[in-house]
């Protein structure tokens, strides 16, 4: 196990997710059902599974395509995304 890259990972998201939707929805649902250890448990649960998802994938993926060249392109759908948001067409 690298810890490095768990840590670099941490990190990464940490940092990503603070302000997201994901967060954003976790707030509302806390505050709409009153029993925040129910609704982190559930976000939990579902965030290890999104995360699985992306993890095999992303191993999957760089099966056929190269890292370097998936990180690219991703690297530009966020910049494409981030355009469109700052131009309110997303």
């Amino acid at each position: 196990m690298a810890w490095s890259i768990i840590l670099t990972t941490l990190a990464t998201l940490f940092v990503a997710e603070l302000g997201d939707k994901t967060q954003l929805a976790v707030i509302t649902l806390a505050a709409k059902h009153r029993d925040p250890l129910s609704v982190f448990i559930g976000a939990a649960i579902a965030l290890v599974f999104v995360t699985a998802i992306g993890a095999a994938g992303g191993e999957l993926i760089t099966r056929v395509i190269p890292a370097d060249l998936l990180r690219r392109v991703a690297a530009g759908a966020f910049v494409v995304m981030g355009v469109l948001m700052w131009f309110d067409r997303l």
